[in-house]
């Protein structure tokens, strides 16, 4: 019967859990208050790419922490229920929060409360981000995400979260939704226990990150895709991964010209590129000089035969610098091949992860 509601496109909330979203201060902004932020710099320098490949670890990025922010909604654990906010990542597939032995300073946000429905293991776990890493153990426990109640779902929690990025970071962890293969320790993510327990009406999800950000569970709103969905397979079934064919910048072909590999990610907000590619489409925008954000072209991703851009007011941000007021890229080098299509991306579209199909759907917005 519920099927049938959806089928006819009648309201059913249950079949559409629907997350609110909310875009809280950047990390560059929080480490700014506390006069922080060149310390930081100059101790952490970072790579995104070292999310995907734990071997960029140990390399630095040729460009700086640029001003990003990421979107946070809250979840439940346990019973009573305890709410914690948490970063939703198509870029992993572990969800983790800090736990009551965790001693980093990152931890003292939040503690979870005794469980009744709390189940331990003797695992352990160890998750590197590009700006962050954690180890803890395993455990089960009821996990909520709006109305939705997943069952001995397997979590971390947190016994270690070092350095300062988690500490200065508004959320308390990270709910992945990518794929189980990439799941560290072999924890089945919480969208495929979603999906599992027959807990959503369709085997997808999509995300609005733009005035009212959400995620929904299960469902595509038919108001954000009125320009229609262009549909994209997968390339691997790992991160939420797809080839482009082409980069522009306005008409010219400027990066990617024998295709190359993209992630659509939520969990980062810029858009990273690969070092090489970064400098090309640099000079193509005559980065060096001061031309007016209105006299920008777009960048253009081709994907699936068509052109998917992304705004000069998307890509050029104000900052804050040692003089005032800047203008930054948000574009971010990284090393390896790998294009990661962040918020930045992202907010420009609906995007539709499907599972069922293996797919991205991209509805654009504007």
């Amino acid at each position: 019967t519920m099927k049938l509601l959806l089928l006819l496109g009648l309201p059913c909330p249950l079949l559409h859990p629907r997350i609110p979203l909310r875009r809280l201060k950047s990390l560059r902004q929080r480490l700014e208050e506390h006069g922080l932020l060149e310390h930081f710099l100059k101790q952490h320098p970072y790579n995104r790419a070292s999310k995907y490949f734990p071997v960029f670890a140990g390399t630095t990025s040729s460009e700086p922490l640029q001003n990003y922010m990421n979107y946070y909604g809250t979840i439940s654990i346990g019973t009573p229920a305890q709410e914690f906010t948490v970063i939703f990542d198509t870029g992993s597939s572990n969800l983790w929060v800090p736990s009551v032995y965790c001693s980093s300073p990152a931890c003292s946000h939040d503690h979870p409360s005794p469980s009744s429905t709390y189940v331990s293991t003797n695992d352990s776990v160890s998750i590197f981000y590009g700006t962050g890493s954690m180890t803890g153990i395993l455990g089960y426990d009821t996990v909520t995400v709006s109305n939705i109640q997943v069952t001995n779902q397997i979590f971390g929690l947190a016994e270690t979260e070092p350095g300062t990025t988690f500490y200065y970071s508004p959320f308390d962890g990270i709910l992945g939704l990518a794929f189980p293969s990439i799941a560290s320790s072999g924890a089945t993510p919480v969208f495929d226990n979603m999906m599992n327990q027959d807990l959503v009406a369709r085997d997808l999800f999509s995300v609005y990150l733009s005035n009212g950000s959400f995620v929904l569970f299960g469902g595509i709103d038919s108001a954000y895709t009125t320009k229609g969905i262009t549909w994209i397979p997968l390339s691997a079934e790992t991160y939420w991964q797809i080839t482009m064919e082409r980069v522009f910048v306005g008409e010219k072909a400027v990066a990617c010209y024998f295709s190359c590999q993209a992630i659509v990610d939520t969990g980062t907000s810029l858009l990273a590129v690969p070092t090489t590619a970064l400098k090309r489409i640099y000079n193509a925008l005559g980065a060096d000089s001061d031309g007016e954000v209105s006299r920008l072209p777009d960048v253009a991703f081709k994907i699936n035969g068509k052109k998917f851009t992304v705004p000069a007011t998307a890509y050029v941000i104000e900052v804050s610098t040692p003089r005032g007021q800047g203008q930054g890229w948000t574009l971010q080098g990284v090393s390896g091949e790998l294009w990661i299509l962040g918020d930045v991306f992202i907010r420009e579209y609906y995007v539709i992860f499907d599972r069922a199909n293996n797919k991205v759907g991209l509805s654009p917005l504007a």
